[in-house]
């Protein structure tokens, strides 16, 4: 039972710290927004509703698709996610401030982009689901043997050009996003697999070996 709540401390502050960084770089907007957030803002531009609603729509429709791709029910945790991350980028876009100048913008934006990758790493090394848009990225490494960091940045990619053309803001940062977040993914999922490797084995020192499974 501990263990179990260990892991799902660790999803939910993973999909927390995951929507703050993401609301960091879309409050860093002059320098351009993440590719999934330039798709969800175009689709925001063009239909109304919020930033968060479209992250939750877009997920569901994504986790349909893999779910008949692979034929199996997914994860509880792949539903929160879809539900949590869209509450949790829209909660932190109302309380953030938005940076006035370019500088605090800046900064803000790099350090978002850092979050989202260790956010990402949290929530995944739980074990209970991975998210709609990183379950497609994990099942496309798994099929192929690719890098996650090769895959990662072309999805970001093909994601990018669709936000672009509904309308969403596309900058420097864009591009940026598209091609570290994989790099960062790459080093933020080890680590927090040791994190809760330690965590289990402090609480338990026979769980240990269960955080790898």
């Amino acid at each position: 039972m501990r263990n179990t709540m260990i892991r799902w401390s660790f999803f939910f502050i993973g999909l927390a710290v995951l929507g703050l960084g993401i609301a960091m770089t879309i409050k860093g907007k002059a320098f351009g927004i993440g590719p999934w957030d330039v798709f969800h803002y175009g689709l925001y531009e063009q239909f109304g509703l919020t930033i968060g609603t479209w992250s939750i729509i877009t997920g569901f429709i994504l986790l349909g698709v893999t779910s008949l791709y692979t034929k199996t029910y997914p994860k509880l945790g792949a539903f929160l996610n879809m539900l949590f991350l869209g509450l949790f980028i829209d909660l932190f876009l109302y309380i953030l401030p938005t940076p006035e100048s370019l500088v605090i913008q800046g900064i803000v934006f790099v350090f978002g982009v850092i979050v989202i990758g260790y956010g990402i790493g949290l929530y995944v090394t739980s074990g209970l689901g991975a998210g709609p848009r990183d379950g497609i990225m994990l099942l496309i490494v798994e099929k192929t043997g690719w890098r996650i960091d090769w895959v990662r940045n072309g999805i970001e990619v093909v994601v990018l050009l669709g936000g672009w053309a509904l309308g969403g803001p596309v900058g420097i940062g864009s591009i940026v996003i598209a091609f570290m977040l994989g790099n960062i993914i790459r080093y933020s999922i080890p680590q927090c697999k040791t994190m809760l490797s330690a965590v289990l084995s402090y609480q338990n020192p026979t769980s240990a070996k269960e955080s790898t499974n």
